[in-house]
């Protein structure tokens, strides 16, 4: 049994260094090369705490957004007021309709005033380098198609890092090498560059606009458009601080597409992912081996476990050391969030989102 617990974690290992590859944005100097335009918008909802970090660096930009939309989607706080404070164009989302989701109707109606020929979809908790636009525009000339970036994740505070299991897992599935020949591959909604031309031939966000996870299907779309797909990480130029308010908006916002999201990732994707968790979980069993012939294995399995994911951390978001060393603390959230998401999809129908409950396929025919 030692010996198949060895082979099971080894292969898991392996299937991380399959999964994890270092597709950054390349780094460009701030010129502008032609005269296209710029918008930038950003859907808001109680974005308060948010924004002025996201804002001002907008304003630091080496190539400068023609134009910054806010989308204040029915915000309960001083969202609207802080983002006209920092200069942004601050516009009201009208009533949501029944038929849309809160996101996609605040997106699409930054879209409608807009005038941009590149677009940029940013989320209210996004953080940009200073070349980060210059950058992003160069790889959407280079790769066509459209772009979009999982961010690097910034935590500070204790409980904002027990995301880190979750946080390589979503890694693995938008920059998995399986996914290039994903006809259903999505894109990672918090940062996203598209030509205002590309996206108006899938018809935007109003193509989608009854989807829970908007991002994943809007991808789909571009996709069987014809158009490609490019997912890649941020790190050191676009990062996020997801959830600094507490456990509970953690658990919610994770829980939110945690199981549904899977049935878009490639069936190789899947396995690996598979693979790597359950060497993950094996590994983890040997704080109940003490004394036992198979602890040593495991425990060898748990140390190397810690260092690979120390190692894509570096690239993936900063979490420190405990929790890598501590990696069970991190296995034991992601649990309780794929739990909890399973019990919201399956028998609630529906899951809850910054005050509002979204029912579960409901834009599905």
């Amino acid at each position: 049994m030692p010996a198949i617990f060895s082979f099971l974690i080894l292969f898991g290992l392996l299937s991380g260094m399959v999964l994890f590859r270092k597709n950054s944005v390349p780094q460009k100097s701030g010129k502008r090369y032609s005269h296209e335009t710029i918008s930038v918008i950003i859907p808001a909802r109680n974005e308060e705490k948010h924004l002025p970090a996201l804002l001002e660096s907008l304003w630091r930009q080496t190539v400068k957004p023609d134009e910054i939309i806010v989308v204040d989607d029915h915000s309960e706080d001083q969202t609207k007021e802080i983002a006209e404070r920092c200069g942004a164009a601050v516009f009201f989302a009208p009533d949501l309709p029944e038929s849309w989701t809160g996101k996609t109707w605040a997106v699409w109606n930054g879209y409608l005033r807009s005038s941009g020929d590149f677009l940029v979809f940013l989320d209210a908790d996004i953080r940009l380098a200073e070349n980060a636009i210059a950058s992003l525009i160069a790889e959407q000339k280079r790769q066509g198609g459209v772009i979009s970036v999982v961010p690097y994740h910034h935590t500070e505070k204790f409980h904002e890092k027990f995301a880190m299991i979750l946080n390589l897992l979503g890694i693995f599935a938008f920059t998995s090498p399986f996914e290039r020949k994903n006809r259903q591959k999505g894109l990672y909604g918090a940062c996203i560059v598209a030509t205002r031309k590309d996206y108006e031939k899938i018809g935007g966000h109003q193509s989608i606009h009854a989807e829970m996870l908007d991002d994943l299907n809007l991808g789909a779309r571009f996709q069987n458009a014809g158009i490609r797909v490019t997912n890649l990480i941020g790190s050191g130029l676009v990062s996020f601080r997801m959830y600094p308010d507490g456990i509970k908006s953690e658990l919610e916002g994770f829980a939110k597409g945690a199981v549904l999201s899977t049935s878009a990732i490639h069936s190789f994707t899947l396995a690996a992912i598979i693979l790597w968790i359950l060497g993950l979980l094996l590994s983890e069993l040997c704080f109940f081996l003490i004394g036992t012939p198979g602890f040593f294995p495991l425990c060898a399995g748990y140390l190397l476990y810690a260092a690979q994911i120390y190692f894509f951390n570096r690239h993936a978001g900063n979490f420190g050391i405990l929790h890598p060393v501590c990696h069970f603390l991190s296995t034991i959230f992601s649990l309780i969030v794929v739990g909890y998401s399973l019990y919201q999809a399956v028998f609630r129908k529906k899951v809850v989102w910054k005050g509002r409950y979204i029912h579960v396929g409901r834009g599905h025919k």
